[in-house]
């Protein structure tokens, strides 16, 4: 079923905009820095690339027991979410390097340990930060049929225990993507705002390699050269998706649901009655910013807002840019939501599963802060 474009009324309230775009790239001029990766970045990459593949080079050398070789599966889970938040989301968005090449082969890294980059930049770069916590539209909504992430959606009684079982689906997210969201988009229609999209022949033999090279490394070799069962396999395979499942699932829904966030509706003529960076303002939440190495491994990502508005910015800047949009929002009246630590983010989301799940919660708005 075809959903209709919703559009943004960007004829008002422009000077916000104007005015933040403007200050955030005085800052990187003033200070001679490129907006994109530096050393420390580089660094990072080079770190969290090998967790993951160094774990595994130890796993499927054979010479460790069970208990250490589960470790190892938890450990590349580890590395498998650090390097979807700060190396293949940044090279998927273009904000790693000036440099499109560059971009292109980190972003191969989200195709290596299993998803596809392409239908990533479809569903999350376009239709995620264009319609943020727009129901229907934005399918960062969509986890799961249990599972409520919009006051807009239609209530099922199940929802009820969602506040319970959305940690547990979340933990699957990454599984999802290896063995059934991938394939899924590459055949539905409409995605987003594209009717009947034709996905370019390099992209199909880029998944069908990619995903082979994956099950081959993951699947075929471990049973093949390890003295273990199937079951001991199975084991850590689900251990290492259940890790990275599991952090990025929650670290991407603070950002967007809880209290202080709006869901916002179209009006009768498909418009939202905002400019989008207002609207990407009051759709989106911040947290822990204080909480360096928190910042530091999920890639900034608990600095949603200044990447929403700064998407091809890299996220190693966003500490510096908080400063200057938080500021720039309160001169103008409008919402910087945020919570103080990871912990009042985490609560708060609970308790919006809780009032979502709840059938006698009435949608009056976000809360104010």
């Amino acid at each position: 079923m075809s959903v209709e474009k919703v559009t943004f009324n960007n004829k008002i309230d422009k000077e916000f905009s104007k005015t933040v775009k403007t200050r955030v790239k005085e800052y990187f001029k003033e200070n001679n820095l490129s907006e994109h990766a530096n050393a420390s970045m580089v660094f990072k990459t080079i770190i969290l690339l090998t967790l993951y593949f160094g774990a595994y080079a130890l796993l499927i050398s054979g010479q460790f027991s069970l208990g250490i070789m589960w470790l190892l599966c938890v450990a590349m889970g580890v590395g498998m979410a650090g390097i979807g938040f700060s190396v293949a989301h940044d090279a998927l968005h273009g904000s790693y390097s000036s440099n499109n090449k560059v971009n292109y082969v980190l972003g191969l890294t989200f195709d290596l340990m299993g998803a596809n980059g392409y239908i990533w930049k479809i569903t999350h770069n376009i239709i995620h930060h264009t319609y943020t916590n727009i129901h229907g539209h934005d399918e960062d909504l969509e986890v799961a049929a249990f599972i409520r992430l919009s006051p807009h959606s239609e209530y099922k009684a199940v929802h009820r225990l969602q506040h319970i079982l959305a940690f547990f689906a979340y933990s699957f997210a990454t599984f999802f993507w290896v063995f059934v969201k991938d394939y899924w988009y590459f055949f539905k229609s409409p995605l987003g705002p594209y009717e009947n999209k034709n996905h370019p022949l390099k992209e199909w033999v880029t998944l069908i390699v990619t995903k082979v090279l994956y099950y081959g490394y993951t699947i075929v070799l471990p049973i093949i050269l390890l003295d273990i069962t199937w079951y001991h396999w199975l084991i850590g395979f689900m251990s290492l998706h259940l890790t990275a499942g599991f952090i990025l699932g929650v670290i991407f829904q603070l950002a967007h649901v809880v209290e202080e966030t709006m869901h916002p509706e179209p009006n009768e003529d498909n418009v939202i009655e905002n400019h989008w960076a207002i609207h990407e303002m009051i759709t989106t939440n911040n947290f822990a910013r204080a909480n360096k190495p928190l910042s530091w491994f999920i890639g900034g990502l608990n600095y949603q807002i200044e990447h929403h508005l700064f998407p091809k910015v890299c996220s190693i800047h966003y500490p510096e840019i908080s400063l200057i949009v938080e500021k720039t929002a309160k001169e103008f009246g409008i919402p910087y939501n945020h919570h103080e630590t990871f912990r009042e983010a985490v609560a708060s989301h609970y308790r919006t599963l809780k009032n979502f799940g709840d059938p006698n919660f009435t949608w009056e708005g976000a809360k104010q802060a």
